[in-house]
């Protein structure tokens, strides 16, 4: 025994040597890049300095400062410009947020990172950490992963961390730099429009759009940061050095460097008309601290960070030097902590390059599969029986698409390589079923077209077939960056095809592949079975098929509320009390519930759950407890569930949400099996912003809800009361 417990001192005096050590070579580390960097700065010319702050920054051969390549990495890579093809697409963000799954994005992005090296990509502009503000009207709602802050900030770190890489394999030759974008508030506009005017109070900004910035920055050290095109209650955010410097660098302690959206450094003049000039703008970022211009294409007219812009000023006025001196040391810094000073350049044609692996083509398949969400099942139409099926009509302007000429799919979503192959709802039907089942198959119309002259096929097609499955919904052609909407129903006829196969009589499922909730309401009360899939990537249709036919039970959950209505807009779970006298908080004419509310999902099974309990029923306001719950499979098939946490203060000093997510968990369970899930509840969990909007645990009593979503009838609840 008492060798034992030598061996056992020794071994944590080493291993506590050895994490000094380790933290102390990580310092050596920094203040050597420092010094170097320092140097380096020293001997630059202006004109070189003011060449190093663009986003694609030629090398510099007389000091031998190396080119940094940047590339979009939202799911899969994307070089913009000059190259689409042989990446490995995965889902969408809003698909791959579906999953509730953080460590599935984590592998995602650290597949990604290899793929990016082998472009020679080492700077990408991923991850989107906006948060849905429940106005789907916005185009961009695809590329976010929902309008809950806490889901966005575990999606967003995990996706970080496998990009970057975390402890000694941060940046090192497997990965890369991430950028975390929009900061701040961006999908929190009036009308629904891209980069839009906003006004919003600092509570919610605080409440709703800053934490998974913080989380980003504080837990997975992303090592960039962008700000939206918007401006914040006034002020440009390209110009904000409230946002930019107080916030984002002293409060939050960001110390990587502040790229541009593009071409926003010089709409401080052009959109916001804050400045009456190009050179007035750069000085109005670099003082908030931009460092780096992006001006995709490198337009001289549109660049601000340019020396036919600065150069003449810098020089009439030596005291804003000290600016470029400061973006171009944190930009160096960043190239010198990814390696590149250290590695010779190599000479890549991307066009034959090998990059996507079939191991991440596969792992994009996963990720598809788990993606999928069940809307709908009446009279448990899904999954299909094959045996009992002979043929089947594939009906829909999504059902297929063919390779396109350049560019890539629509129906991958925005910022989408080009795969090497795409599998369509339609082939991967056909691939599923092989010779079993006839499939007829009928476009019905455009996504774009008022036409209906395709409907007869279509509804010959679907009167000849046992069932119909029905793909509709949205494309890149509408929806995604720039591309937003004042009505929210089924673009063109489309709404008018599910009618007329609807009146066939035959059973029909809905496959939904679309970028953005839907105003869906004759689908939803007439159709019998609905599938969400977004758009799940290159294996989308191997990954439709597998639900459709019961190879995979969906156990996605939705991370965006579906509206009623435009009118209807914003809809969110994230709500305040309303109105409790003459009219209720109520509209007169229609629901005010969502179609389909945030954390919904059906599966083919079915779940009971336990009342939840707590560890501890009171605690002290710096204290902890568990609430645990137990999750049966009390259906005949193996599926998956997503057991939610939501947080509510009963009685607190401020207004604050009727509920907040404060923990996930997806499991799967056989039939019949029972596992129990527990989360943590304290200070993370409890506290909220008091009147000084400083994080507070406040006395009284709090609603523990925890179940399958967001909703009152889906959730079980049990009461912790904090003491002061």
């Amino acid at each position: 025994m008492k060798h034992r417990f030598l061996l056992f001192c020794l071994t944590a005096i080493i291993l506590g040597g050895c994490k000094t050590k380790t933290t102390e070579a990580i310092d050596d580390q920094d203040e050597e890049i420092q010094a170097k960097v320092a140097d380096l700065v020293s001997k630059m010319t202006l004109e070189e300095k003011i060449a190093e702050m663009t986003q694609d920054a030629p090398a510099n051969e007389r000091l031998g400062i190396p080119y940094m390549k940047y590339a979009e990495a939202l799911h899969g890579m994307w070089l913009v410009l000059d190259y689409y093809g042989n990446t490995t697409v995965y889902p969408q963000a809003i698909a791959a947020g579906s999953t509730w799954e953080p460590e599935l994005i984590k592998k995602m992005a650290s597949q990604t990172a290899l793929e990016a090296r082998a472009l020679g990509v080492t700077h990408c502009y991923s991850p989107n950490l906006d948060v849905i503000s429940g106005d789907p009207r916005y185009g961009r709602v695809e590329e976010s992963y929902g309008e809950d802050p806490y889901l966005v900030s575990r999606m967003g770190v995990a996706f970080i961390e496998g990009l970057q890489g975390t402890g000694d394999e941060q940046y090192d030759e497997n990965h890369v730099m991430a950028t975390a974008k929009h900061f701040i508030g961006y999908p929190e506009n009036r009308r629904g429009i891209n980069g839009g005017f906003s006004d919003m109070s600092e509570r919610r900004l605080r409440e709703v759009y800053l934490p998974p910035f913080e989380a980003a920055i504080k837990e997975a050290k992303v090592g960039s940061v962008m700000p939206g095109h918007q401006d914040y209650n006034g002020v440009p955010n390209h110009m904000n050095t409230w946002l930019l410097k107080d916030i984002l660098r002293d409060e939050l302690g960001f110390d990587g460097f502040i790229v541009s959206d593009n071409n926003d450094v010089a709409r401080l003049e052009t959109m916001h008309f804050i400045s009456e000039s190009r050179t007035e703008s750069a000085i109005l970022g670099l003082k908030a601290g931009v460092d780096m211009d992006l001006v995709i294409g490198k337009s001289v007219d549109l660049s601000s960070y340019h020396s036919s812009v600065l150069l003449d000023t810098l020089t009439k006025n030596p005291e804003l030097v000290k600016y470029i001196d400061k973006a171009t040391s944190r930009i160096l810094t960043a190239k010198y902590k990814l390696g590149l000073f250290d590695t010779e350049p190599k000479e890549i044609d991307p066009k034959t390059v090998d990059v996507g692996k079939k191991e991440h083509q596969d792992f994009a398949y996963e990720i598809a599969q788990k993606a999928i969400i069940l809307l709908k099942n009446e009279n448990k139409l899904l999954p299909l029986d094959k045996s009992k099926i002979s043929s089947l009509a594939v009906i829909g302007p999504n059902a297929t698409e063919e390779r396109p000429e350049k560019g890539t799919y629509s129906l991958l979503g925005g910022y989408s390589g080009l795969p090497p192959y795409y599998v369509s709802a339609l082939e991967g039907i056909q691939n599923k079923v092989g010779d079993d089942i006839k499939i007829n198959y009928a476009k019905g119309c455009d996504l774009l077209s008022n036409s209906k002259e395709g409907f007869s096929e279509a509804i010959a097609a679907a009167k000849k077939s046992d069932a119909v499955v029905l793909v509709v919904g949205g494309s890149r052609k509408t929806g995604g960056e720039g591309v937003d909407r004042s009505n929210l129903d089924l673009y063109g006829v489309q709404n008018e095809l599910v009618e007329a196969i609807h009146k066939t009589g035959k059973p029909v499922i809905v496959v939904l592949i679309n970028g953005r909730p839907l105003t869906i309401n004759y689908i939803a009360e007439n159709i019998p079975s609905i599938l969400e899939t977004w758009y799940l990537g290159m294996h989308s249709g191997d990954a439709i098929a597998d639900a459709l036919f019961g190879d995979v039970n969906p156990g996605g959950k939705l991370t965006v509320s579906f509206p009623r209505s435009v009118g209807q807009l914003p809809v969110t779970y994230l709500e305040r009390p309303d109105f409790i006298g003459s009219g209720k908080g109520l509209y007169k004419d229609s629901d005010k519930s969502p179609l389909f509310p945030f954390g919904y999902g059906l599966s083919y099974t079915t779940f009971s759950f336990s009342a939840p309990r707590l560890a501890q029923s009171d605690i002290a306001v710096d204290g902890k407890t568990t609430v645990s719950i137990d999750v049966t499979n009390s259906g005949q098939v193996t599926g998956d569930e997503v057991v939610q946490l939501y947080v509510r203060d009963d009685f607190a000093s401020v207004g604050r949400y009727m509920k907040l997510l404060k923990g996930f968990e997806r499991i799967t369970l056989e039939p019949g099996e029972t596992k129990m899930v527990s989360f943590d509840l304290g200070f993370d969990e409890l506290s909220i912003l008091n009147t000084d909007l400083k994080k507070v645990v406040e006395p009284g009593t709090f609603t523990i809800s925890v179940g399958s979503s967001s909703r009152a009838e889906d959730l079980k609840t049990t009461t912790l009361l904090v003491k002061g």
